[in-house]
């Protein structure tokens, strides 16, 4: 119903955001980290989620649709609810979130506010089928390259790309689960990345972990 509200940030609490647009403040739920990076008197596009319930009606929000596609995955998981969902989303980025699920990483998930080993457990089962290996390294790396080209058109380096997935298929070979692998690449300096060797790139990591 509402795809995304844009304006200026008017007011903070704890849990949410207060968006002007056209003279109306829209109250947005999002998690910490994303409110976090806003500052009161700028403006922000933040994609929309409309919840309505019994009791009243809610909107939840992200910075990229990329996350609202992952809430909207959580919410189809019997047991969880849009406080959930977002909980789960404000301990784990979509890229591990996605990795945890493909990995069967209960500890990882059930770290996240609210959610237990068994919803864990339920979460991965129902997900596991909507989700796939090959997406959800090609997303990670699209948002990486977005981190780093900006608003460039410059494609991305296919050495540096294939580094960096051989370095975390190779992390998870070692016993590290993927998810822990991908956060110790990401860790790893641009400039040792740059020159698409492998070895250094896996060797950087380590020190990671």
């Amino acid at each position: 119903m509402i795809s995304y509200i844009k304006g200026t940030a008017e007011d903070l609490t704890e849990n949410s955001v207060v968006l002007d647009n056209n003279g109306i403040g829209y109250e947005i739920f999002m998690t910490g980290r994303a409110l976090s990076q806003i500052a009161v008197g700028k403006e922000y596009k933040i994609h929309t989620f409309f919840n309505v319930k019994e009791d009243g009606m809610q909107l939840y929000g992200f910075f990229a649709k990329d996350d609202l596609m992952m809430f909207k995955l959580l919410l189809g998981v019997s047991g969880i609810g849009p406080k959930g969902a977002i909980g789960v989303l404000g301990g784990l980025t979509a890229d591990e979130l996605r990795f945890a699920v493909l990995s069967d990483d209960v500890r990882t998930i059930s770290k996240a506010p609210g959610i237990g080993k068994k919803t864990a457990q339920k979460l991965i089962l129902e997900l596991k089928d909507k989700l796939n290996l090959e997406d959800a390294f090609s997303l990670k790396l699209e948002h990486e390259q977005s981190k780093t080209v900006g608003s460039s058109d410059a494609a991305p380096d296919p050495q540096v790309k294939k580094a960096q997935d051989e370095a975390v298929e190779a992390l998870a070979a070692l016993g590290y689960s993927p998810t822990e692998a991908l956060k110790a690449v990401r860790k790893v300096p641009d400039d040792v990345k740059a020159g698409g060797d492998v070895e250094l790139v896996l060797r950087a990591a380590l020190k990671n972990l």
